[in-house]
């Protein structure tokens, strides 16, 4: 093939990412906005914090299960399937609430989540595992910023989409809000059958289903690492912020979904920026070092935070405050993380060990949000923010186990 043809074969390729990220970048508004939505409707219905969270189960719990067979998937049939996939089943998990509050039943919500979580974890498997496929393997410092702008984008969007929810639930009301939603991913969904034409991730070999679990010792620490990680976000972050914030400090809708939009479009600021922040240049990249030194700085953050709830301090200020630094701190780590699994998969199949790793990610989660609705409403926030920082305590010990280095695979 001669280096004009190389080339257009990039170009197209390049385009065919682009088709990808943008639909991520659309289904992130829809996700972030239906999580709100479904925290914030459910509250003002009644519900207690631990039924609220139980309302995220199957979400979550289907996360692990896609996240695991999704990346088999992937590696298939390819990841343009997995991404048209996943956004028409978000199109159905959307219209599937449309209905009225009163027949709205809890287990309804749950099955409507089990199919939004699939979802969200199609796309996030089929989007990251691209750009493995679009950098030579021996430019790493470029893959580590291509990796950091991809998840860093995306979350700056899932906070828009978080100020979306609670914006559409004060303005059209809960159905309104999840019609319209469906109606704008729809027609996306519609493009992208369209434009999504090239089979990309496809493995040479088809991989055996027992295929499915990673044998890269590289990938399993990390995994474990990732679990502690997201568990000690999610168990103060998904619950307990939100209806601590209106319920006792008294703060609106808006306020909330608000707040918590900046929040997070200023934590992918700083993902995007992470490479920059711990000084990586084009041709160098961060190792497991970098990931113990980042999780120990991240583990003193929510102690700090619970301390300051017992001082003389303003509540709203520490908690705030507290709030913004472990933002670019997590930031920074979530970073790292989700280039070393990008460096650490294999290029033939790379959804299998992408899939994997999202997979204790998508655990995490899960663990995190029942306890931040189960230790919410027995013990309270502070509660939660003691075993947010011993789970990350936790996260920074695995990663003890990771190698130093990078490899250029």
């Amino acid at each position: 093939m001669t280096t004009a043809g190389a080339g257009k074969k990039l170009s197209a390729d390049v385009k065919q990412y682009l088709v990808v990220t943008g639909n991520y970048w659309a289904f992130t508004l829809t996700d972030g906005a239906l999580r709100m939505l479904v925290v914030l409707h459910f509250h003002q219905l009644g519900y207690a914090p631990l039924q609220i969270a139980a309302l995220f189960l199957f979400y979550e719990i289907f996360g692990v299960i896609t996240n695991l067979v999704g990346g088999y998937l992937g590696a298939r049939i390819g990841l343009n399937s997995t991404m048209n996939i996943g956004l028409g089943l978000q199109v159905i998990a959307l219209l599937m609430l449309a209905i009225p509050t009163v027949i709205l039943t809890p287990l309804w919500v749950m099955g409507a989540q089990a199919i939004s979580g699939i979802a969200k974890d199609l796309n996030k498997m089929s989007a990251k595992s691209t750009i493995k496929l679009l950098v030579p393997s021996d430019q790493q410092g470029k893959l580590f910023k291509w990796v950091a702008l991809l998840t860093g984008s995306k979350n700056a969007l899932k906070g828009v989409g978080f100020f979306l929810g609670g914006a559409l639930l004060a303005l059209l009301d809960f159905v309104g809000a999840v019609v319209a939603m469906a109606a704008v991913l729809g027609v996306i969904w519609i493009a992208s059958l369209l434009l999504l034409k090239k089979d990309l991730g496809k493995a040479k070999q088809k991989p055996k289903f027992r295929e499915l679990f990673s044998k890269s010792r590289a990938v399993n620490i990390l995994s474990a690492a990732r679990l502690f990680l997201f568990g000690a976000r999610d168990v103060w972050f998904v619950v307990a912020l939100p209806v601590f914030l209106s319920s006792q400090l008294g703060w609106s809708f808006w306020w909330v979904g608000g707040f918590l939009a900046i929040w997070i479009i200023g934590y992918g600021f700083v993902q995007s920026i992470a490479p920059v922040l711990i000084n990586q240049g084009e041709n160098s990249a961060p190792g497991g070092l970098h990931v113990f030194v980042w999780a120990l700085i991240l583990t003193g953050i929510p102690a700090a935070i619970a301390l300051g709830f017992n001082s003389s301090l303003p509540i709203e200020a520490v908690l705030i405050g507290g709030l913004l630094i472990f933002g670019a701190v997590f930031a920074i780590n979530s970073s790292l993380h989700s280039y070393l699994i990008v460096n650490y998969a294999k290029s033939d199949g790379v959804s299998l060990d992408v899939g994997f790793y999202y997979m204790a990610n998508a655990l995490g989660r899960l663990v995190g949000t029942l306890l931040s609705g189960w230790i919410y409403q027995t013990e309270g926030l502070v509660a939660c923010l003691w075993v947010s920082s011993a789970f990350i305590g936790l996260a920074a010990l695995i990663s003890l186990g990771l190698p130093r280095t990078v490899s250029n695979n």
